[in-house]
């Protein structure tokens, strides 16, 4: 017999006798004529072949990684791992509690309010133009005494139209002020 039998050799790298019967069907091991196994070129081939996650349980160690020896880069992977679980539990937490909103919802609503308030503004000049020229029409007469009659050219004091001006502003302001964004479902 040139080489070990399957006992021995399971015995040599510490495997079980049916492991050494599995690898042998699997064409893992070097076998001479005779059916002994050649030790030497068996690890060599076993080593290429097998998958180490595979040859650690065998051999009863269960590290849960493969690679290098280095377990540094699992240990890593497995906090990087549960950093994000927490975060994602957290995100969870806080859409439940409603302090989480989506994004894509709340930029349409702010872009519908936008829209309203630029439209409040737009329309702002033709739905005060009528009364801001009575409210100046009723500044000048009050100032000269005289009504204002049609036709007839007028001189306003800037200070006049500022006054009149800034009252409707301010109306124009409180009413955009009632327009409220609503997060909420």
């Amino acid at each position: 017999m040139d080489g070990m039998s399957e006992r021995d050799y399971a015995a040599h790298s510490g495997l079980s006798r049916g492991a050494i019967q599995k690898a042998r069907k699997a064409g893992r091991l070097v076998v001479y004529g005779d059916g002994s196994i050649n030790a030497a070129a068996s690890d060599v081939r076993r080593a290429e072949m097998t998958d180490p996650d595979q040859q650690r349980r065998s051999t009863g160690g269960d590290s849960g990684f493969s690679g290098p020896a280095d377990s540094s880069s699992y240990l890593k992977a497995r906090t990087a791992l549960t950093v994000y679980q927490a975060q994602e539990r957290q995100l969870a937490i806080q859409k439940k509690k409603g302090t989480l909103v989506d994004r894509a919802r709340a930029e349409t609503l702010v872009f519908r309010l936008a829209r309203q308030e630029r439209d409040a503004w737009v329309t702002w000049p033709g739905r005060v133009a009528a009364l801001m020229a009575a409210d100046v029409a009723a500044e000048v007469e009050k100032q000269t005494g005289n009504p204002v009659q049609p036709g007839r050219p007028v001189m306003i004091e800037a200070a006049v139209l500022q006054r009149v001006l800034e009252t409707h502003v301010r109306a124009q302001l409180d009413a955009l002020a009632d327009l409220r964004v609503s997060l909420g479902q």
